[in-house]
Order: C-alpha cells, then structure tokens, then sequence
C-alpha cells in the first residue's frame, strides 16, 4: 500500500529537528512494506487530492508570519481533506496555526486555520525543557522537548493531547498540551517527537492507511522513551 505525505513548508517550519519525523514515518511504511511519498507543499502552492496525511513543523515568528496568510488560503481544501479521512500532526509554530489565531507581543494577529479549537497568545518568557504526558485516550505516555513562548489556551470542549506529567505544556497552567480533534493532532513537542514515541508515529501511519499495523521490534526507541521520560521526570521544563 501507499501513503501519501503532504508536508507543508518544510523550507520555513523545520526546527529542533522537526524534519525527522517525517524520516520515522517513512522507515516504519517501509519495514512493513507500505511505501510513503512525501509532497512538499509550499508557498502559493495548492493543496493537491489524495493526501492521507499532512505535517507542518515549527518555526520562529518570522517564519510563521511568512507563512500565515498563505496557510489561511489553503485553508478550506485543508478542511476538506481532513472531512475526508486525512489526518494532520502540526508541530509548535504549526499547532499553533491550526488554531484561530496567534496573537504576537506587539498585539498584532495572524490568522490561524480553526482546525483545533485554540487559541495562542505570546508570553513574555520561554518555556524550555522536557515534557511527559499521559495520553489517557490511549493509555500511554509520550516524550519530547518544548521551547515556545506561546501561550495556548483550549478551548472548553476541546481534548488534549495530554495531561502534563512534566514539564509545562500548553500554557505552563492549565497541565495540559497539545490538542487532538478526530484525527487532527497538535502538539509543542520537538525533539523530534517520533523517533522515542514509536506508537504515536504507528498510529499516524494506521490512520493515513486504514490499516492496524503490525507490531515492529521497538527495542531502540523503547530506550529512547525511557531516557527521554526520566530527564523529563528529574528535571522538566524550567523558565
């Protein structure tokens, strides 16, 4: 079987090496014999059909800036795709965008794409360091790093991706981060996030595919998780 990528900006949101979640997906297609294309989809580029999943990364807010107005226009075939049975990870600048807004320290606006019922605005200091969470809609837990300013408040009704068990998350209050709506996932976790969370990248592949996947010996990136949750769990995010 084949799926099909639709990587949106990976010339402008492409930090802490938020590329190489694209490479995991596309090993763990391939040791099961699937085969993964992965589309680039930049600036005034329409959004082609037959995407089953899309990625955007991180970036600064120079970058998101360049990048807002454009995403907004592809907005409704974005919508469109994911009413279809696409499903969509964004990554910290790109979580953010997938919300209504993001408001900057100078009170200007850019105007997200309202696929995740949020909204972020721009705090005064950075939130850095290692985060746990308990994903409790699917009983594990996944590990990463964040370094984000933003602020990222869900709405009442929405669903995190996560309860903090270390670290700051969302807003460095609520303990909460990230959002997931159907198969829409957002989240601040770099690092990148799917080499040590082998489970969430299988569960992204599984969606695209309509398939269950087939277990794979997951011996080095079980590791990965475990180192990655201890540091979390002795020393977390700090200011």
């Amino acid at each position: 079987m084949k799926v099909t990528i639709g990587h949106l900006y990976p010339d402008y949101l492409n930090i802490y090496a938020d590329r190489g979640n694209i490479a995991v997906l596309t090993e763990r297609a391939r040791l099961r014999g699937h085969e993964l294309a992965v589309v680039p989809i930049g600036l005034e580029m329409d959004v082609p059909e037959g995407i089953e999943l899309f990625y955007v990364g991180g970036g600064q807010d120079r970058e998101q800036a360049l990048v807002s107005q454009d995403l907004v226009r592809k907005g409704e075939a974005l919508h469109d795709a994911v009413d279809g049975g696409a499903a969509f990870l964004a990554v910290c600048g790109g979580y953010q965008l997938l919300g209504r807004y993001y408001r900057g320290r100078d009170g200007a606006e850019l105007p997200g794409i309202g696929l995740l019922p949020l909204h972020t605005v721009a705090g005064e200091r950075r939130m850095i360091g290692d985060v746990l969470l308990s994903c409790d809609w699917d009983g594990r837990t996944l590990a990463g790093f964040e370094n984000h300013a933003g602020r990222t408040y869900l709405d009442a009704d929405a669903e995190p991706l996560g309860r903090v068990l270390a670290g700051f998350g969302n807003d460095g209050q609520s303990g909460f981060e990230g959002c997931r709506r159907g198969r829409v996932y957002g989240t601040y976790l770099h690092g990148p996030l799917l080499p040590r969370n082998p489970w969430f990248a299988d569960l992204l592949l599984g969606e695209a595919l309509g398939v269950e996947l087939e277990q794979l010996p997951d011996e080095l990136e079980a590791q990965a998780h475990a180192v990655s949750a201890e540091r979390a769990r002795s020393r977390g995010g700090r200011y």
